[in-house]
């Protein structure tokens, strides 16, 4: 589907948004939802995972807005796929499933966040200009219950937040963890050895008093920890 060039928002931004969803008439119903705003741009639509692989890096969108489950595989997979090729880019899994596993799943592939279809157009419009933005959107009751589920008892300290006491790198290798990065790229990222930030991230889990990565991870998002800026290159 091509689109007219669209009016930009006032102050010249412009969301481009790829849409994920093997109904046809989600996908409608999005594009004419979100393709009535003056800042978003629907760029490009997909029905599978096979499809969004294929078309959205040439895209270049903004925002990937997924369903967790398509007929040739998953939501959750294509996010990971993308921001692998397309590290800026922010997913939105859209789903019809409240399914906690499915959102730690999502948390690791790095989506930026996860709401139920059920959701009221305007809170997906602001869903949508939120992740763009580079923040969080997580539904509150899925996290809610998953935070209960992962979490220990809280240990001393718990009163002052979970963050105090780490280091200013073990906060930047928390953040990645938050992202879904593996050893190997917390290092290239942050110029380390794999075996230093093996090394570090056990640190991290005992101070967080957490046993599994998992658990850092699900911190790491409700915290808001910021990953350090990628370095440039070339």
């Amino acid at each position: 589907m091509t689109d007219t060039a669209p009016s930009a928002a006032p102050d010249g931004s412009l969301i481009r948004v790829f849409l994920v969803d093997d109904h046809e008439v989600v996908r409608r119903g999005l594009h004419d939802l979100l393709g009535a705003e003056p800042d978003i741009h629907v760029v490009g639509e997909a029905g599978g995972a096979d499809q969004a692989l294929a078309r959205g890096p040439a895209l270049r969108p903004d925002v990937a807005v997924l369903d967790v489950r398509l007929p040739d595989g998953d939501g959750i997979t294509v996010c990971r796929e993308l921001r692998s090729r397309m590290p800026e880019l922010a997913c939105l899994m859209l789903t019809s499933f409240d399914d906690d596993d499915a959102l730690l799943d999502a948390i690791l592939a790095g989506a930026a966040g996860y709401v139920l279809k059920q959701i009221k157009s305007s809170d997906l419009l602001t869903a949508v200009r939120t992740v763009a933005a580079g923040q969080s959107m997580l539904d509150p009751a899925t996290t809610g219950r998953l935070l209960r589920s992962l979490r220990g008892s809280p240990g001393e300290g718990s009163e002052r937040g979970p963050l105090v006491g780490l280091s200013p790198r073990e906060r930047e290798i928390l953040a990645l963890i938050g992202e879904g990065l593996t050893n190997r790229q917390i290092g290239e990222r942050l110029y380390l050895s794999e075996k230093t930030v093996k090394n570090n991230i056990s640190r991290l889990l005992g101070k967080l008093g957490v046993e599994r990565r998992v658990q850092a991870a699900v911190i790491a998002t409700e915290s808001g920890v910021r990953p350090p800026p990628e370095p440039r290159r070339g």
